[in-house]
């Protein structure tokens, strides 16, 4: 963030002098065009009378054009001026960034570089779909010829056109599609099903006095959700009795709040990518923002590996060398790191429970074993290490 700062703050100097230089420029060409303007009314003034160029206007011709050379040297000057700070941008991030960012992971670590291709490939491609930019996708898929079945699109396709049914405050899609999955989103204790009628019951209510019997009638939808959702169905309930007065000046005027869509839009995304397996937010976006963070602390490691010439430090491909804390919105699934060694546990290396109840990696087990007995690191109770049970987390 140092690094950021430091290039915002050059940045910030420049756009101050281009707002300064162009406010000066702006004032000084003003100037210049009042002056020469007198002049010429004066010399269409002597012209008209028939006298000859008198020796003041031609003093005064000759300031005049000495004026305009030395306004537009100033001006030039300024303006190199400029360009020497716009260098100084440029300079700031050569010196805090790196390049060549490559570098930062040994060729080794990844597969082949087809492969890598393919999969960033794959990787935008489902982005593309995910954000509803099905025309791009499908000319990079021309392009690049990669292969994209069918099943794969498939749920992109139905994700994006009842979203852009609900973009344009159609509920009709997106209430079929809750319709028809009703029994599996029960099973996420989803509540997607009746905010969708509740908001279709608000458009009615917003139609005012002449659409209350619709609105009453179209009420018998909740009852499937009475048990779950009482207080909301009073509330709605609720606000018919100012329906004759106008809902916008009454207390439930908050029924007609515009974010009720955009709060149905992100329901609808989330649990129907939950219903169909897939991400929220595309790999490809997060892949992105993990990097943004893990990306200063790659290359600091990076530098102290190269400094202490310990290159063989980093060479697994499933393990990075030191732990990068990305944020709770990128913890996905259970970690365990093994408190004795601070290693990351894994499928060849997993959790291992002692019969103290301290939990250590079968490496850090097998350091430990002396005599064919473990003595526990944290107690002193000695144990057969075969006693240790496997975790799961």
């Amino acid at each position: 963030m140092e690094q950021c700062a430091c290039v915002e703050r050059e940045l910030d100097k420049v756009l101050h002098k281009f707002l300064t230089y162009g406010q000066h420029c702006e004032q000084s060409l003003e100037e210049l065009l009042h002056y020469v303007g007198q002049l010429r009314a004066e010399l269409a003034s002597a012209a008209l009378q028939g006298t000859p160029l008198s020796g003041t206007l031609s003093l005064v011709m000759s300031q005049c054009c000495r004026k305009i050379k030395d306004t537009v040297q100033r001006l030039a000057c300024d303006h190199k001026d400029i360009h020497s700070s716009v260098s100084r941008v440029g300079r700031a991030i050569d010196r805090n960034f790196d390049s060549e960012i490559c570098g930062v992971v040994s060729d080794a670590v990844w597969d082949s570089r087809e492969k890598q291709q393919q999969i960033l490939q794959m990787a935008i491609v489902e982005h593309l779909y995910q954000q509803g930019m099905l025309s791009v996708a499908e000319e990079l898929c021309q392009e690049s010829t990669l292969n994209v079945d069918l099943d794969f699109k498939q749920p992109f396709l139905e994700l994006n056109r009842i979203l852009e049914a609900l973009h344009e405050q159609d509920l009709g899609p997106a209430l079929e599609w809750a319709v028809s999955h009703r029994q599996r989103l029960l099973e996420l204790n989803s509540s997607l099903e009746f905010k969708l009628h509740r908001l279709h019951f608000i458009r009615l209510l917003a139609g005012g006095p002449e659409k209350q019997l619709e609105a009453l009638s179209y009420a018998r939808h909740f009852q499937p959700f009475a048990r779950l959702h009482q207080r909301e169905i009073q509330v709605m309930m609720g606000s018919l009795v100012y329906l004759r007065l106008g809902l916008e000046k009454s207390p439930y005027c908050h029924l007609l709040d515009n974010s009720h869509w955009a709060e149905i839009c992100e329901t609808f995304t989330r649990d129907a990518c939950s219903l169909l397996g897939l991400s929220v937010e595309s790999p490809l976006s997060v892949s992105f923002a993990s990097g943004c963070v893990a990306l200063p602390v790659l290359m600091n490691i990076k530098a102290v590996i190269e400094q202490r010439q310990c290159t063989g430090v980093w060479s697994h491909k499933d393990e990075l060398p030191i732990e990068i804390e990305l944020g709770m919105k990128c913890w996905y699934h259970s970690v365990f790191a093994c408190p004795i060694l601070r290693q990351q546990t894994s499928d060849s290396n997993p959790p291992i429970k002692l019969i103290c109840g301290h939990v250590i990696s079968r490496d850090a087990l097998n350091k430990l074993i002396n005599g064919g007995k473990l003595k526990c690191p944290y107690c002193p109770m000695e144990q057969n290490p075969a006693d240790g049970k496997r975790i799961i987390f």
